[in-house]
């Protein structure tokens, strides 16, 4: 498992009490602490996932998630589904 990224400059905070069901949090942004974050990047993309810590504290943290090239996942099934080469276990 990678180290937690927390996006610096984007705060993520839970409705408040009294907020209507359609209402799921909000963003607060500090706009130069993000912009710096994000001069800091080179992916085209960066995806954030909003979650809500143990402690029941919100925050917000990088997807370093990246899929697999299509090559690369059929290297891996053919390795899974390879068969065993149990000759070491006959006895002779």
């Amino acid at each position: 498992m990678s180290e937690v990224e927390f996006v610096n400059g984007l705060i993520f905070k839970t409705p408040r009490d009294n907020a209507p069901d359609f209402v799921k949090g909000s963003l607060s942004i500090r706009r130069e602490e993000l912009i710096t974050f994000l001069t800091g990047k080179t992916d085209e993309w960066i995806n954030i996932d909003l979650k809500v810590s143990k402690a029941g504290k919100p925050y917000a943290q990088v997807n370093d998630f990246k899929p697999q090239s299509r090559q690369d996942e059929a290297i891996n099934r053919s390795q899974q589904s390879a068969p065993q080469d149990d000759s070491e276990d006959i006895p002779w």
